[in-house]
């Protein structure tokens, strides 16, 4: 049993990362004992970023840095998101992928055929090694009507510094220049909480996102119908979300008041 009714049902909590569970690669105070009381009360929970960048190694190591081991299937990335639709809708189609390193490995070692000169899809990433080419050649594509996809929408990536744009800052490049608009996974679309219900082997109403970004967290689960909790230790205040039409089903000052609530 758990102290708030609304978790009852719940069997997986999906956590956001930076913002939520750390912040300028610290752990924040009382997240970990958030993890363990999840245990406790028979629950779990796994990771999920926007971030496209990244891979399920890097995830890890950066958590065991902070003194948070994890297991590979605890990690989840809009890319998985991702490949998993390509994989069920785009059966032997081709990708023009605008990635790094890491993410293009993902894709090749998910089976995923990869084309340069005349792809049936551009697959728009957090790609941190852009080139002017590499936009010339996708916008091409794009003008000629291939399908297009994005990872995740997001417009900025926070950094220790500040913040880079993101792949949702590639995206309006790209509408001005052609007109396009993605198909759009990885939070706040429908495609992720799929994609989740089916890994997990539950329903959304199972389902709690957790995270700090009221445009792709909390907008998840109010747009899909799921369970979202808003903790205040990230991006957002109280003050602008009182204010957002975007709305949580709790709000909690961190993951360690959370705790309380289980």
């Amino acid at each position: 049993m758990v102290k708030n009714k609304l978790f009852e049902k719940i069997k997986y909590f999906i956590i956001d990362m930076d913002g939520t569970f750390y912040l300028d690669g610290n752990i924040i105070d009382g997240s970990l004992d958030f993890l363990k009381r999840v245990r406790e009360c028979g629950k779990d929970y796994c990771f999920f970023t926007n971030n496209s960048s990244n891979n399920v190694e890097v995830c890890k190591a950066k958590l065991h840095n902070m003194g948070c081991d994890v297991q590979d299937g605890q990690i989840v990335i809009s890319s998985h998101v991702t490949i998993d639709f390509l994989k069920e809708n785009c059966k032997g189609q081709s990708v023009y992928l605008l990635g790094n390193e890491r993410l293009t490995n993902d894709f090749i070692n998910a089976g995923i055929k990869l084309d340069s000169q005349n792809p049936d899809i551009v697959v728009l990433g957090f790609d941190t090694t852009l080139t002017y080419d590499k936009i010339n050649r996708a916008c091409s594509f794009l003008a000629k009507g291939k399908r297009y996809i994005a990872t995740h929408p997001d417009f900025n990536c926070p950094t220790s510094d500040g913040f880079m744009p993101d792949t949702g800052s590639l995206m309006a490049v790209f509408k001005a220049s052609t007109g396009r608009d993605p198909e759009v996974m990885g939070k706040p679309m429908s495609t992720t909480v799929k994609y989740l219900e089916k890994k997990l082997n539950c329903t959304k109403d199972e389902l709690c996102f957790i995270g700090d970004r009221l445009e792709t967290d909390i907008a998840i689960g109010m747009n899909n119908g799921v369970c979202s909790v808003l903790v205040l230790t990230g991006v957002t205040d109280i003050e602008t979300y009182e204010k957002s039409e975007i709305k949580a089903s709790f709000v909690a000052k961190s993951l360690s008041a959370l705790s309380e609530e289980l």
